[in-house]
C-alpha cells in the first residue's frame, strides 16, 4: 500500500531505553513509534531513523520517516502520537516530505552535544551529564576540540571491532564551552534541578557528515583527560594522527550525549 511520506522529528530521555533500534529484547523508540503509528494506520508501519542513538543516549532532535496512507492530517497526527507515547518520549514536529525522503540516507549532517559536569552538582545532573569528580580546565578543552575539525580518519575515535567501509569524516564544528545545565538542554529536556551554584557545567558540540561508533563519546573521554590536566591539548591532534583507540581517552558514559539535530 502506498501512501505519504512523513518527516517526524522526537526528543527523548533515553535512560531506560535499549536506544533508537528496536531489539529483540527491551523498549527502544523506534518500536514505541512504530506501534504508535500502527495502530493508527491500522497495519505494521516501518519507521527509519536519521541514526542509531545506543542504550541511555538521549535526544533534543532526533528525525524519523514513515510511510502512512491514513489522511489524518499532520497537527492530528502530532497530538495522537504523543498521547500514545510515554512521557519520556515526545513528538516535536510532523510534516510532510517529498517522495524519496529518507531519515537517514538523505541527511547531510548531524550535531550532538556530550554534557560535562564537575563540582558540587545537583540531584539530577547525573542523569543528563557525566559527572566527573575532579575539576576541569575549560580553557584546555576548548582550545583542543578544534583540532578535530576537517576531514580525518577517526579510528581512534571508534569502537574496537567496528565494521565500516572507512572511517574517514568531516567535522565542521567542535567545540567546548562553559553553561547551564539548563541552558544546554534546551527547551526539549529539562531537569528540575540545574546544580548548585558553585557547580561547573560543560558543552561539547559537534557537527560532521557522519559519526562512528561510539565516536562523540571516545572524544568526551580524551577531552576530560586534558580537562583534568593529565594530557596538553596538543595530544588530541597527536591521538587523530596515530589513529589507534588505545592512544585515545576512555568511551565516556551515554548518559551525557544528546543528538541535537540532523540537517538535511
Amino acid at each position: 500500500m502506498s501512501g505519504r511520506t512523513l518527516k517526524i522529528v522526537l526528543a527523548y530521555d533515553g535512560t531506560r531505553f535499549v536506544g533508537w533500534q528496536r531489539q529483540a529484547e527491551g523498549t527502544s523508540i523506534q518500536g514505541l513509534l512504530e506501534e504508535a503509528l500502527g495502530r493508527i494506520e491500522g497495519r505494521p508501519v516501518a519507521v527509519a531513523g536519521s541514526g542509531r542513538t545506543d542504550a541511555g543516549v538521549h535526544a533534543l532532535g532526533q528525525v524519523a520517516s514513515a510511510s502512512l496512507a491514513h489522511p489524518i492530517p499532520t497537527a492530528e497526527l502530532l497530538r495522537a502520537l504523543n498521547a500514545m507515547l510515554p512521557s519520556d518520549v515526545r513528538v516535536l514536529t510532523v510534516d510532510e516530505a517529498p517522495e524519496g525522503f529518507h531519515a537517514r540516507y538523505s541527511a547531510r549532517e548531524k550535531t550532538y552535544r556530550y554534557l560535562l559536569a564537575s563540582g558540587r552538582v545537583g540531584p539530577f545532573d547525573g542523569r543528563f551529564a557525566w559527572v566527573v569528580p575532579h575539576a576541569l580546565d575549560p580553557a584546555a578543552m576548548a582550545a583542543a576540540a578544534p583540532l578535530l575539525e576537517g576531514e580525518h580518519d577517526f579510528a581512534a575515535f571508534q569502537s574496537t571491532g567496528t565494521r565500516v567501509a572507512h572511517a574517514r569524516r568531516r567535522i565542521v564544528r567542535s567545540a567546548v564551552r562553559e553553561c547551564g545545565l539548563a541552558d544546554m538542554l534546551g527547551q526539549a529536556l529539562r531537569p528540575a534541578a540545574a546544580g548548585t551554584p558553585d557547580a561547573r557545567l560543560f558543552s561539547y558540540e559537534v557537527t560532521a557528515d557522519g559519526f562512528l561508533r561510539h565516536m562523540v563519546r571516545a572524544i568526551a573521554g580524551s577531552l576530560v583527560e586534558i580537562g583534568a590536566g593529565r594530557r596538553e591539548p596538543s595530544w588530541l591532534g597527536e591521538v587523530l594522527r596515530e589513529g589507534a583507540r588505545g592512544q585515545a581517552g576512555p568511551t565516556a558514559p551515554a548518559c551525557g550525549l544528546f543528538l541535537v539535530g540532523v540537517g538535511y
